[in-house]
């Protein structure tokens, strides 16, 4: 129960979660096979045996990785456990020596208070967009691409406005 790196018995929650919001629009949708080959880079968040919350940290290179699948359950939502999902893969950046963890988001205020600042997206890399090209709103995105530094963060308290 709690926070926790994904395992294979994971994946069709992770799946069912994440393509609830891509109905929406808010998300990119995940086929499961692409969440079975990428099932290390996620973290979850379990509860009764449910996974309400997910996210996946990507290492794109040496020193830039993405947070990206970011979604907490509806109903779970304004616990902290989007902070805790983030602040894993945070941790988990920091360890494996990532300098910069980005995001392509719609969330803009929920980052800012976990130290992300709004940057260009022509300031990251082509490789970034592979996955852009499979997206319904390609080539006219508007999510905001954002940015935090590790190392240059303060811990965060406030849990309001929480995914």
């Amino acid at each position: 129960m709690g926070l926790r790196k994904a395992k294979l018995k994971d994946a069709v929650g992770i799946y069912s979660l994440i393509n609830s919001y891509a109905k929406e629009g808010l998300l990119l949708p995940r086929s499961l096979n692409s969440i079975y080959e990428n099932i290390r880079d996620f973290w979850v968040y379990e509860e009764g045996g449910q996974i309400v919350g997910c996210s996946a940290l990507h290492v794109v290179w040496e020193d830039l990785a993405e947070i990206k699948s970011l979604a907490v359950m509806e109903s779970m939502k304004g616990r902290g456990i989007g902070t805790a999902l983030v602040q894993a893969c945070l941790k988990e950046a920091e360890e494996l020596g990532v300098k910069r963890v980005f995001v392509l988001t719609y969330a803009l205020d929920f980052f800012e208070k976990l130290g992300f600042h709004t940057i260009s997206k022509e300031s990251l890399p082509h490789k970034v967009w592979g996955e852009c090209i499979n997206c319904v709103k390609f080539p006219s995105c508007d999510e905001t691409a954002m940015q935090v530094e590790i190392g240059k963060l303060s811990p965060v308290k406030s849990h309001e406005g929480e995914l």
